[in-house]
């Protein structure tokens, strides 16, 4: 092949990635993506004396690159320095995964085989990119089938990084079947591929398919109704429409849909505006004491709902890194993004968002880089570092004999972080947002088609608010109902039902993510002990 046939094989694999992924409607298309980059690597490998070992990284750069940009690009109606540190930060990690993997394989395998260094390396690399401090999973490949339910009834026993597994292996075993076919290896061979290869690509779907077609809801019906306010998050969200307002206009939209029958209303991340919202005289503000008239007008009714809050630190209290100075004084405070529960109770239960959105809520690595704080981008609401809770902390539900798991935003899209709910308790989920920040693009779309994920893995029914962009209900098995329009005001109203099963995946999490991080690390260890030994024979010839 010619380099310019590499580079337009690298440009193919971008585009397979990008028009695969949610909302484009392709997903099958993501088992033929890694293809043109595995035979970019194999070509390099079996012409070692035309390319160096991080030639490699070139040609995967510009896949992935492509994928990055045309996926995330979105990101800059919100932020140019974000969307771009994304794409180019993202472009690098994935680059270098495929490098060492051809390292690796060079040292280990030869350039025939090692193919099962790269599902190792690239699960161990989703499972890192879920958890450490500069964390981005919003392309964990398995995440491409969000729009499918019906593909993936068995998340519930792996997760997405089961669909990351899927989608690797059937990547190399077609390659492998159309490398067989090209080097005429013979019949044998060819047909041995091509089983392989229908048999990982149809049995997961085959089984899905039967679990989807039986899997039977447990009967437990709480009504719900969520709010969609449609506040726009630039204009007036943060201070061009007064927060009395917004209360009050979140308000009237409920009264459309609550009545004696309703059980639960939920109301979008960040609903209350008011500003100093202290946590320990929260009961002093003008937006409790309207919601307060809501709910004694609806004694039945149990209230969730976003704020952006604050608490004092007393004298004697320790503090984190995340404290927050008054001025040049002695005293000190948090900032949280909060989710409340209400009843006619005089008690409020709090949950502060624990995923916080890097450069907007938080810094990475924030005890080395503080200073930096300064430079934290401003998107309305609450800026800088914010405290979190350690635990994941269902509200406790004093009408009726349930617990529930409420994530504020970015949050919904992390696996095993949502099991934590379900581990404490929690029988239904809902996901209170505000995806207005990125205009009508792909962005809200994507972050939407995500939830249905957490309903197959944790089989728990869920109702969506999002202040804009799209709220619904989604079933246990990760069906969706009334979904609203972009940019538009609505309030919906359905009986979802509470579960209290476990599944494997909750009681296990990202097993699969582990297993892999540890192959890994014992693939790298014998990657340098091989290649130290191969230097020192060749000092000796």
């Amino acid at each position: 092949m010619k380099k310019y046939q590499l580079y337009l094989l690298s440009i193919l694999s971008g585009i397979l990635f990008s028009i695969s992924w949610p909302e484009r409607g392709f997903p099958f298309l993501i088992f033929f993506a890694f293809i043109p980059l595995l035979f970019i690597e194999n070509y390099i490998s079996n012409n070692k004396d035309k390319f160096t070992k991080f030639s490699i990284f070139t040609y995967s750069a510009i896949a992935i690159f492509i994928w990055n940009v045309l996926t995330l690009y979105w990101i800059k109606n919100a932020s140019i320095f974000g969307g771009a540190m994304a794409v180019l930060v993202n472009t690098l990690f994935m680059s270098c995964l495929i490098t060492i993997f051809h390292i690796s394989k060079r040292n280990i395998h030869g350039k025939n085989q090692g193919y099962l260094t790269f599902i190792f390396f690239w699960i161990a690399f989703e499972y890192l990119h879920l958890r450490w401090e500069i964390n981005w999973p919003w392309l964990t490949t398995g995440n491409v089938f969000a729009l499918y339910p019906k593909w993936i009834q068995w998340y519930e026993f792996t997760g997405v990084l089961g669909g990351s597994l899927w989608i690797l292996s059937v990547n190399i075993l077609i390659f492998n079947l159309l490398n067989n076919f090209i080097l005429k290896k013979g019949r044998k061979k060819i047909i041995i591929s091509a089983v392989s290869f229908l048999f990982f690509l149809f049995v997961p779907l085959i089984f899905s398919y039967s679990i989807y077609n039986n899997y039977v809801e447990e009967e437990n019906p709480y009504t719900v109704v969520v709010v969609q306010p449609n506040i726009d998050p630039y204009n007036e969200k943060y201070g061009g429409m007064p927060y009395a307002v917004q209360i009050e206009k979140s308000l009237l939209l409920a009264e459309q849909k609550t009545d004696e029958n309703t059980d639960i209303v939920v109301f979008p991340e960040s609903a209350i505006q008011e500003n100093n919202l202290w946590e320990r005289e929260i009961e002093h503000s003008f937006s409790i004491d309207s919601l307060r008239k809501f709910i004694n007008k609806h004694p039945n009714i149990e209230v969730v709902m976003g704020a952006s809050t604050y608490k004092k630190i007393f004298k004697g209290e320790n503090k984190t890194y995340e404290a927050r100075q008054f001025g040049n004084t002695d005293l000190w405070y948090y900032a949280y993004n909060t989710a409340m529960y209400f009843d006619t109770s005089s008690t409020i239960q709090f949950y502060h968002k624990s995923k916080l959105v890097l450069g907007v809520e938080r810094l990475p690595f924030p005890k080395t880089f503080s200073f930096l704080e300064n430079f934290a981008l401003d998107m309305g609401g609450t800026v800088g570092t914010l405290a979190i809770n350690k635990e994941r902390t269902p509200f406790v539900s004093k009408k009726h004999p349930i617990k529930i798991g409420t994530t504020i935003c970015y949050e919904s899209i992390y696996g095993e972080f949502c099991t934590g709910f379900v581990k404490k308790g929690a029988n239904i989920f809902f996901i209170i947002t505000n995806d207005g920040w990125w205009g009508n693009t792909p962005g809200y779309k994507q972050h939407f088609s995500f939830a249905p994920l957490r309903a197959i893995e944790t089989r728990r029914s869920i109702a969506r608010s999002a202040n804009t962009g799209t709220s619904a209900f989604i079933n246990q098995k990760g069906d969706v109902f009334q979904a609203t329009k972009y940019w538009e005001e609505d309030v919906i109203k359905q009986d979802i039902n509470a579960n209290s099963k476990i599944t494997f995946y909750v009681k296990y999490g990202d097993y699969v993510g582990r297993i892999a991080l540890l192959g890994s690390v014992l693939l790298l260890l014998i990657t340098i002990s091989t290649g130290i030994i191969r230097k020192k024979k060749e000092i000796k010839n």
